[in-house]
């Protein structure tokens, strides 16, 4: 076996944000797929749920480590013990709402955390000869939220679309993704990056819109949608989100950046809608659930539309998404149905004050 092969097989990969939404899913993928070792670097923060990764509790080739990604001293000596082939960077703030009401957070992970994060990888692909130098990879995983909102008629965004970011949380992942790109053309850092659609899926945490709809339709709570309900999203299965960030890990070429969509576009108002369906006939009740659905106030600044053209990862790496968006939706619900105990352990404590500050005094709409 030659050496590349060898430090391929053997070298973990460092993840970041590891037990978050997607960061979770992507380890638990790994797992299921690769053979190499993986290092989770989390902040346990709200979003950040250990619970989401207790099946790996016995597996050898998993570590977890408790720290943030602004501590440059702890970087130092991860990249030192553990010697990584690779980094996967999920860590970030991202919920809109939490960026309109504080903002401080957000600038400080998802930019100077990213900063931190690049230097760290900098020093220790400096440290790295020959094959096992080509082999290494930084990827920097993104949101469509950078490139700002289309009109009905425009085409979905491309990777050369201009960024134009309308949110606290867009800006501050816009400017991440600009350090990563000028890392590798200052300093030759081997980085990629993906910017995705909305995911869904199991262990999303319940204020975004999909589990926030199914736990509050759950517990007999109103369905709070924005404005007319009419902002559409481009919706991707968390696993095809996965899939492909593995593609592009193993074949990307550097320096390039890489859109990932599920191909998906519904307006909020429907994806509610049909989740409501779906629980009518997986969990009925005494009445239709869709009449829980309350209009409120819109988010100040709220995107009318993303669209993804997921071509370029296509055509050059050959991903397209498995799940169409109504089998994708089911098997979220079906989860969610299925994991009641683990909605209770989330919907307690910070996230009750915080969906308290962030629709106190939203009016609701007739």
């Amino acid at each position: 076996m030659s050496s590349s092969a060898e430090f391929v097989a053997s070298s973990p990969i460092l993840v970041t944000g590891g037990c978050g939404f997607i960061g979770a899913n992507f380890v638990l993928d790994w797992m299921r797929h690769e053979t190499s070792p993986l290092v989770n670097l989390d902040a346990l923060t709200y979003a950040g749920n250990p619970e989401n990764l207790a099946a790996l509790a016995d597996e050898p080739r998993y570590t977890f480590v408790h720290g943030d990604i602004t501590d440059s001293e702890l970087l130092r000596e991860l990249f030192a013990r553990h010697r990584p082939r690779a980094v996967v960077h999920f860590a970030a703030e991202s919920h809109v709402d939490r960026s309109i009401h504080g903002p401080d957070a957000f600038l400080r992970t998802n930019i100077d955390g990213t900063f931190r994060l690049l230097q760290a990888a900098r020093e220790h692909y400096a440290s790295l000869e020959g094959e096992v130098r080509a082999a290494f990879r930084f990827l920097h995983v993104s949101t469509d939220e950078v490139y700002g909102t289309l009109e009905p008629e425009d085409a979905a965004f491309s990777e050369t679309t201009p960024y134009a970011p309308n949110s606290p949380y867009a800006a501050s992942k816009a400017s991440s993704d600009l350090l990563v790109r000028a890392w590798h053309h200052t300093y030759a850092l081997p980085t990629l990056i993906t910017n995705c659609s909305n995911n869904y899926g199991q262990y999303q945490f319940p204020e975004k819109l999909i589990p926030l709809t199914i736990a509050n339709a759950l517990a007999g709570k109103p369905l709070p949608v924005y404005g007319d309900g009419q902002q559409v999203r481009d919706w991707l299965f968390v696993e095809d989100h996965c899939t492909a960030i593995r593609r592009v890990l193993s074949s990307g070429r550097l320096g390039e950046t890489y859109n990932i969509g599920g191909n998906n576009q519904r307006a909020n108002l429907d994806v509610v809608k049909t989740i409501c369906s779906l629980l009518d006939e997986l969990r009925p009740g005494a009445k239709p659930y869709a009449e829980q659905i309350r209009f409120v106030e819109d988010r100040p600044g709220h995107d009318r539309r993303y669209a993804i053209d997921a071509t370029k990862i296509e055509r050059e790496l050959g991903w397209q998404p498995a799940h169409t968006f109504p089998t994708g939706l089911r098997a979220t619900v079906e989860w969610y149905l299925a994991n009641a105990a683990w909605i209770e352990n989330v919907m307690s404590g910070e996230y009750l004050h915080w969906i308290e500050r962030n629709y106190a005094g939203r009016e609701v709409k007739a």
